[in-house]
């Protein structure tokens, strides 16, 4: 089975021989199209096509095609919704899927074009594989979505919608399926802020991962934000041990419900010790996706970390 060109982690390149596009929070899937027929595939070689009927009709208009993209859902604000999607990627069962396509509608964001009309497109360059994409016509909830000449810019609005971040792809660029490729570079804009440890608990270390929330005005407690970790080094996990087990107590500092997986063998501390951490963006109930350690923040009080 086909496999998508995957793209290189690193920083934003930049001259005339790139071209820029949002990177989406979604699926990554290859459609193929012949005879007015989809089937979509997920990077895994995987067949997809049951889950999302919706995009049933994306090929109604095309004959032998193969299409590179993203399954999106988009939330209320227009932005990419991962965790909208969750709910539908594992779904196979074709009356469950149905449903879903009503609640929750995936887009196809067609991004890249590999056939058309029969013809492969591998050793054609990206440039001109552009041009025969926004030529194509396709169906119901499929969209090419936009891409751009200035870098820095595409940076900006890209943190100004909050999405995932910026793919910058050289102009000249041939599609080589399933090859990691410099010449596909993917720069993903995390954040990173400050929160509160609650507690932590064992993994395969002593210290597994930290429990972490923001303070909360209204309980004196924390709300909490989720569980991280990833990046607590061997000499981090013993600053941190040494640092918060004269700190622990019986009762959880934290003043909503913290889930079942999350609380389980937990040991809780006094929310006294603030951290900096780096994370993907956030979920509709305010948890943090991807969080990494960064430091031990002994500059700042629990006091001066702010939701948001």
């Amino acid at each position: 089975m086909l496999a998508p060109m995957l793209a290189t982690p690193g920083p934003l390149p930049e001259g005339s021989g790139w071209a820029y596009e949002f990177k989406w929070d979604g699926i990554r899937a290859l459609a193929f199209v012949e005879g007015g027929r989809t089937r979509l595939f997920a990077r895994s070689g995987a067949e997809v096509t049951n889950a999302y009927p919706e995009l049933r009709h994306l090929g109604e208009h095309l004959d032998d095609a193969v299409v590179d993209g993203e399954v999106v859902v988009f939330d209320a604000k227009g932005r990419p919704s991962f965790q909208d999607l969750a709910e539908r990627m594992h779904v196979r069962e074709k009356a469950r899927a149905a449903r879903l396509a009503t609640a929750l509608p995936v887009t196809y964001l067609a991004f890249d074009v590999l056939r058309a009309d029969g013809v492969d497109l591998f050793d054609t360059p990206y440039e001109r594989r552009r041009e025969i994409l926004e030529g194509l016509s396709f169906g119901a909830r499929t969209a090419v979505p936009p891409i751009f000449d200035d870098g820095a810019a595409t940076v900006a609005a890209s943190l100004e919608n909050q999405l995932e971040g910026v793919v910058a792809k050289r102009i000249g660029s041939l599609y080589r399926p399933g090859f990691r490729s410099p010449d596909w570079i993917k720069v993903k804009l995390d954040e990173t802020a400050e929160f509160v440890i609650g507690g932590w608990r064992a993994g395969k270390r002593e210290l597994g991962s930290l429990l972490v929330g923001v303070p909360d005005p209204a309980t004196g407690g924390l709300r909490f934000r989720g569980r991280v970790g990833g990046g607590i080094s061997n000499a981090a996990e013993r600053k941190l041990l040494a640092t918060l087990r004269p700190l622990t107590v019986a009762k959880s500092p934290f003043g909503d419900t913290v889930p079942r997986e999350d609380a389980r063998a937990a040991v809780w501390c006094r929310p006294e010790i603030v951290v900096e951490l780096r994370f993907g963006n956030r979920t509709r109930d305010d948890r943090l996706r991807f969080p990494r350690f960064l430091r031990l923040r002994p500059d700042l009080t629990p006091e001066d970390v702010h939701d948001g």
